[in-house]
C-alpha cells in the first residue's frame, strides 16, 4: 500500500484537459498523415524509377522466334547448348501414339531428356531436310503459341516469359504422314 502511494505522488493521476487532449490528437494524426503520404510518394517514385520499360511487341516476337530457332536448329545442329537455352527446365514434350489395335499411348520427354537426345542424336539431319517453318500463332502478355513445321514432324510450342526470357514450357508434336 505504501508503494502505491509513492507511485501516486511520483505519477499523479490527472484527467487530461479535453481541449488539450483534442489538440494533441489532431497534431499526432496530422503528423502521422504527413509521414504516410511522404512514404507513399517516395515508394511510388522508386517504383517508377526501378521498373524497366515494357518490351515492344516486335522485341517479344523476335525473342519468341529466337527461342523457337534455338530449339529446332539446336536439334538439327546437335547443339545441346542452344536446345537448353530454349527450354524451361520443367518442359514436357508429348506425342500421342496410336498402337496396332487403335489404342492411344502418350509418349513424353523432359527437358533433360531432350537436351541429352540432342547431344547424342542431333546433327544427323541433312541440310536439305532441315525444314523450319516457324509461325507465331498467338501471343498474350507473357505467353505464346508457336507452330514449327520441321522436316519429318510438326511441333506446337507453348512459351512463357520466364525471368525476362522466352522459354518453351510445353511441346505437343506429331510425325508427318508418310507420302
Amino acid at each position: 500500500m505504501l508503494y502505491c502511494c509513492r507511485l501516486l505522488t511520483v505519477f499523479p493521476l490527472r484527467r487530461p484537459n479535453s481541449q488539450q487532449f483534442k489538440e494533441t490528437l489532431v497534431r499526432n494524426t496530422r503528423n502521422l498523415l504527413i509521414v504516410a503520404i511522404a512514404v507513399l510518394l517516395s515508394s511510388l517514385a522508386f517504383a517508377q524509377q526501378a521498373a524497366p520499360p515494357a518490351p515492344k511487341p516486335a522485341d517479344d516476337d523476335t525473342a519468341i522466334r529466337q527461342a523457337a530457332l534455338d530449339y529446332i536448329e539446336g536439334f538439327y545442329e546437335g547443339s545441346p547448348e542452344r536446345m537448353e537455352r530454349a527450354l524451361h527446365p520443367d518442359l514436357e514434350k508429348r506425342i500421342v501414339r496410336t498402337g496396332p489395335q487403335g489404342q492411344n499411348a502418350l509418349g513424353q520427354m523432359s527437358a533433360m531428356t531432350l537436351v541429352a537426345m540432342t547431344r547424342t542424336s542431333g546433327g544427323r539431319t541433312p541440310k536439305e531436310k532441315q525444314q523450319k517453318d516457324i509461325t507465331i500463332l498467338d501471343k498474350t502478355l507473357d505467353m505464346a503459341t508457336v507452330k514449327i513445321i520441321a522436316g519429318d514432324w510438326v511441333d506446337y510450342l507453348h512459351l512463357a516469359k520466364w525471368n525476362g526470357q522466352w522459354k518453351i514450357i510445353n511441346v505437343l508434336w506429331q510425325m508427318k504422314p508418310k507420302s
